[in-house]
């Protein structure tokens, strides 16, 4: 016989051999087979145990009145109007405008005070500021800090957009009055004394105006 029919005989049954041997190690696909499994439909999709939620909560109002309460649909109504509203920062100004209209009012320094006040807070500042003059007083006065500062009330009218926010303070102030002479008639210069306000400021919400005006005082 040929001896390129003799290799091609001897390859031919190795071959062979290497089939048989295949079969036996990786098996065939014959018998029953798990089907594929579909890809998951919003149906049938697992429930990972949360929900999206739209919205939600707003901390920024929240964190400084009761949610559900009157004064928390009243900030709501206010950031609808005017979606640069923020009441974290509305607090920080009305701190500072505190300790403007305080020092302004006990060192008798109004005029620089009136875009800041309504016209009748104004004239009842200004009554006490001309009736010390009268007298010959002069009150010497400095701002220490702020012991406290809460949001205690809202109010929103969606007609005239125009917002109320009342807020109590409670800061720390050294005073002294002195007579016409120069005399000390109130108050001690090295001891500081609590001064009680509760003060509601008023603004037009989406207008261009972004100052808010002191409209009523209280303790």
């Amino acid at each position: 016989m040929d001896s390129a029919v003799i290799q091609l005989l001897v390859l031919a049954g190795i071959a062979v051999f290497l089939i048989l041997r295949l079969r036996n190690v990786l098996g065939t696909r014959d018998g029953y087979e798990r089907p594929a499994e579909p890809a998951p439909t919003p149906e049938t999709r697992p429930n990972r145990g949360f929900e999206v939620i739209q919205g939600g909560e707003d901390h920024d109002i929240t964190d400084h009145v009761p949610a559900g309460s009157d004064a928390a649909s009243a900030l709501a109504a206010m950031k609808r109007a005017e979606p640069s509203f923020n009441v974290g920062e509305f607090l920080s100004g009305a701190r500072g405008a505190y300790e403007m209209i305080l020092m302004g009012f006990e060192r008798g320094d109004l005029d620089d005070l009136v875009p800041f006040l309504s016209r009748d807070v104004f004239e009842s500042f200004d009554e006490v500021v001309q009736m010390r003059e009268r007298q010959g007083l002069k009150v010497e006065a400095n701002f220490v800090g702020l012991r406290e500062i809460e949001l205690v009330g809202a109010r929103f009218d969606t007609n005239s957009r125009e917002a109320e926010v009342t807020v109590r303070f409670v800061g720390e102030v050294t005073s002294v009055v002195h007579d016409a002479e120069g005399k000390v008639v109130e108050g001690d210069a090295n001891r500081i004394k609590q001064e009680r306000d509760t003060w509601t400021f008023a603004r037009a919400m989406g207008t261009d105006n972004p100052n808010w005006k002191l409209v009523a005082t209280g303790d």
